[in-house]
């Protein structure tokens, strides 16, 4: 197996989960963290075993680099990893605006450069586990609440957690955003701290979200109505509930299990509760793994940088009906 040597730039509270989980990676090396602050840097580096730099500049060849800087940096501390010719994993969201992700995508695309956005709900095992299934939303409704911390409030709501939604959406959906309307109110910050968008696709689904960070409870639910079914995800337990509509003949007793039958125009069908196999994983590794495999194989990101751009766009597009 190829290792791959690499940097976590950044060693914030989401840096230094990175430097750690890199750390333990199979196949890979934590060679470097790089951070400005000296304090902060070598303290992360003395907990991983390996070494200090103070800017991407002085940062020695690497295979990759996670970049897990404040958002307003991202682009362009991505420039800089992409003209040495890094492999580069971003976390969300991908640049601070859509102009930033668009040269960002412009700029990229003149390389073979594996470039991963740290979308990483689509790696919780929940998420995961609607691979084997059809899904072909019509109406969905999110709700991701936080308690207020004092970190990432250098971006709105928008882009610190409702950005997370928004991949999923579009992800979910396959479908171009075609209207979008929003609400929402700077309390303890100075941009938006509490947003309710609704956002209408080009397929015809619909989807409500809101997003805050000052609430008493946190909360992270995902629910998913659609033709024949209905899918509540629990993203902060990972877990996954499921209702379908099916013939009787079609039910496998191993995972779906009868609650009663109705009479539809399509004859008598039952209603029935299934339990996909939820396996669970650390979602952060699992994005790591994904980007080590996508650097070994040559292949597209899981959460390719096109994706994390439009991600951008629609949180943009979101910010200006404010």
């Amino acid at each position: 197996m190829q290792n791959i040597n690499v940097a976590v730039i950044g060693t914030g509270h989401l840096g230094s989960i990175h430097a750690k989980l890199w750390a333990e990676q199979e196949g890979a090396t934590l060679v470097a963290v790089v951070d400005p602050n000296e304090a902060n840097g070598k303290k992360a580096a003395e907990a991983h075993g390996c070494s200090w730099y103070p800017s991407l500049e002085k940062l020695p060849d690497v295979d990759a680099v996670t970049i897990a800087a404040p958002t307003s940096l991202h682009h362009e501390l991505a420039l800089a990893s992409l003209k040495r010719g890094f492999h580069t994993f971003i976390e969300k969201p991908v640049a601070a605006t859509n102009a930033e992700a668009q040269d960002l995508v412009a700029k990229a695309s003149e390389s073979d450069l594996v470039i991963q956005v740290g979308h990483v709900e689509r790696f919780n095992p929940a998420v995961l586990s609607l691979a084997p299934y059809e899904i072909n939303p019509m109406f969905i409704e999110g709700h991701r609440l936080a308690m207020f911390k004092p970190r990432a409030i250098d971006v709105s709501v928008v882009h610190d957690l409702m950005i997370h939604d928004i991949d999923l959406l579009l992800w979910m959906t396959g479908s171009e955003v075609t209207d979008v309307q929003a609400t929402g109110v700077a309390v303890l910050t100075d941009t938006p701290d509490i947003c309710n968008a609704r956002i209408t696709f080009a397929n015809g689904c619909v989807a409500n979200i809101t997003a805050s960070r000052i609430s008493a409870k946190p909360m992270r639910k995902f629910r998913v109505f659609q033709r024949d079914s209905y899918l509540s995800l629990d993203l902060a337990k990972g877990s996954v509930e499921m209702f379908r509509l099916m013939d009787q003949a079609d039910i496998e007793p191993d995972h779906q299990f009868p609650i009663t039958n109705v009479a539809t125009s399509h004859g008598d069908r039952t209603i029935v509760m299934d339990t996909p196999n939820v396996q669970p994983v650390n979602s952060i590794a699992e994005e790591q793994r994904s980007f080590l495999e996508s650097i070994r194989l040559g292949t597209d990101a899981k959460v390719t940088l096109r994706e994390g751009a439009e991600a951008v766009r629609i949180a943009e597009m979101i910010e200006d009906r404010l």
